[in-house]
């Protein structure tokens, strides 16, 4: 068991300006990222995480160890604000590729759009970046961070609530079996789509199986990608690639000549080991799906397969406990929106606390933990109803119904106003 309390990070407050605690399931993406947002605050908290963390050092080797065998996020301008407020953007953007273009067509028909970020005046639509990368850095900052307790290889095995506080139970593994309680006045379970502390609190999900498998990995073109993300619908389902950085250099320096690209591509489940095991298939079939928009594709690194389901919790909070990130809301990658929803939800959750910090009340109050909840939902009930529309609307066979989203794309792409407003939606600035 690692438990992890150094000094000093820029995401940090200098001290801490209250003596509530936040117990924190789940020591992913989003959990880290929620634990540095309560540091800024100057909130303490202790992240519990089943998996065993790897030692990093600041001064560890920064390159790349796999040029094409990685997984990426695609970071809304939002999210990005996020991680400027907190002091993190520094050290994650030489890693970041922007967006400053997206292309948005269907496979064998006429509709098409593009958004250009000198017509909608952003600086980009949002950043790509590796998933490795993103997770190092988080690590390092909640390593570094005076207010931020680690504890890894640890498997909750209950939940108690009491009036005032919540108790989690876990144990973990040094040469035999132990167990441990930690008490707080919150705990926010951030421990994925299959959340064991959603499961303790008996807390119902809604499940929907779309019956697709997203192949997921990094190719090369013989084009450089101009930060342009190209959005591309199948009868299969929705596909995607992404620009990446080179393998070494600024992914954001003007003159970038990329050529590697992240590629979300979905197929029916139950088809996905041609994808995953041939590259020269795989390769084959991104070319007649996308013709030469991007170029020629080249290479294939290795690839992962993710069936594709949608899990929402049927309440987000239960007392004095928060279900957040993918254990709230698992959603289709279709338009990259599930991380950058969970960062709002982060967000959010974190300046309300600060709030009641500073006006002496309890952080976890189970009515400020509901009003949270009912803040989130207008935004959580849009991207949700966003990412299936799209998803059923171009896959559905219908040919009237294919005319239709068609002349739809014609129109987004021609008709003022109609674009900013779609625009300020992706990047996360309409919650």
């Amino acid at each position: 068991m690692q438990n992890t309390d150094e000094n000093s990070t820029s995401a940090g407050a200098s001290q801490a300006i209250t003596e509530q605690q936040v117990l924190i399931a789940g020591g992913g993406h989003v959990g880290l990222s929620f634990a540095l947002l309560l540091a800024h605050h100057g909130i303490a908290s202790t992240v519990l995480e089943k998996n065993s963390y790897p030692d990093l050092s600041p001064d560890d080797d920064k390159g790349r160890s796999h040029y094409l065998d990685s997984r990426n996020t695609a970071l809304s301008r939002r999210t990005v604000q996020i991680y400027q407020e907190i002091g993190l953007w520094n050290e994650l953007q030489s890693h970041a590729c922007r967006i400053d273009a997206v292309k948005i067509s269907e496979q064998g028909s006429f509709g098409q759009a593009q958004l250009n970020k000198a017509e909608e005046q952003v600086e980009s639509f949002g950043q790509v970046m590796e998933n490795a990368w993103l997770g190092r850095k988080l690590l390092l900052a909640a390593k570094q961070a005076p207010l931020i307790t680690l504890i890894d290889n640890a498997n909750v095995i209950a939940v108690e609530q009491q009036s005032d506080s919540v108790t989690l139970s876990f144990s973990y593994y040094e040469g035999e079996e132990h167990e441990q309680q930690l008490q707080a006045s919150v705990l926010v379970a951030c421990d994925g789509r299959d959340s064991t502390v959603r499961q303790l609190l008996n807390i119902d999900t809604t499940t929907y199986h779309y019956q697709q498998t997203a192949i997921v990995g990094v190719v090369e073109t013989d084009r450089p990608h101009e930060h342009v993300a190209i959005e591309r619908f199948s009868p299969a389902g929705p596909l995607a690639v992404l620009p990446l950085t080179d393998p070494e250099g600024d992914g954001n320096d003007e003159y970038q000549q990329g050529h590697r690209r992240s590629v979300v591509w979905v197929c029916p489940t139950g088809e996905e080991d041609k994808y995953l095991e041939d590259d020269a298939h795989f390769l084959a079939t991104l070319q007649q799906a996308f013709g030469q928009r991007a170029g020629t594709f080249v290479q294939a690194g290795r690839r992962g397969a993710y069936p594709l389901t949608r899990v929402l919790a049927n309440k987000q909070v239960e007392g004095r406990c928060v279900i957040m990130g993918n254990a709230a809301h698992t959603l289709h990658p279709v338009a990259g929106q599930g991380f950058n929803l969970c960062m709002r939800d982060a967000h959010v959750l974190a300046q309300m606390m600060s709030r009641q910090v500073l006006k002496g009340e309890d952080i976890g109050d189970p009515s400020l933990l509901k009003r949270y909840e009912k803040a989130r939902l207008s935004d959580q009930k849009r991207v949700i109803r966003f990412c299936d529309a799209v998803v059923h609307g171009f896959t559905h066979p219908n040919p009237a119904v294919k005319l239709a989203r068609n002349v739809a794309l014609i129109a987004f792409d021609k008709l003022p106003n109609i674009k900013p407003l779609v625009a300020n939606y992706a990047m996360g600035l309409k919650s």
